[in-house]
């Protein structure tokens, strides 16, 4: 992800599933097994987003390209540790919220320029 407002984005993730995990699951050396799962999943949804630096957040994206059941664990991890990122990192949570102010995509064009 070469774009800053990417890398940030993929950032801000890694620290909330971090810091979530530690505080939840207790786990002894980094992630546990399935916080590493979402974060690699998340990485994963990130690198392919049609928006990329044009995206407001995924909460707001018209594109919701997580899985039911890895949007249900990112909304979990974000309920958690979003709060406590204001204490931890209040610059990036400052940006992230700034991020989701941001105008949402409109819809994408095809290679035919037709909808």
């Amino acid at each position: 992800m070469p774009h800053p407002r990417m890398q940030r984005e993929l950032q801000t993730v890694e620290l909330l599933i971090g810091l979530h995990c530690r505080e939840q699951h207790r786990h002894p050396a980094g992630l546990c097994d399935n916080c590493r799962e979402l974060l690699d999943y998340a990485r994963y949804r990130l690198a392919r987003c049609p928006f990329q630096e044009n995206k407001t957040t995924c909460g707001n994206c018209p594109v919701h390209c997580y899985k039911p059941g890895m949007r249900e664990k990112i909304r979990a991890v974000m309920r958690f540790a979003g709060p406590r990122l204001f204490w931890r990192h209040p610059l990036l949570a400052l940006a992230h919220l700034l991020d989701g102010r941001r105008k949402v995509p409109g819809p994408r064009k095809t290679a035919g320029g037709k909808d």
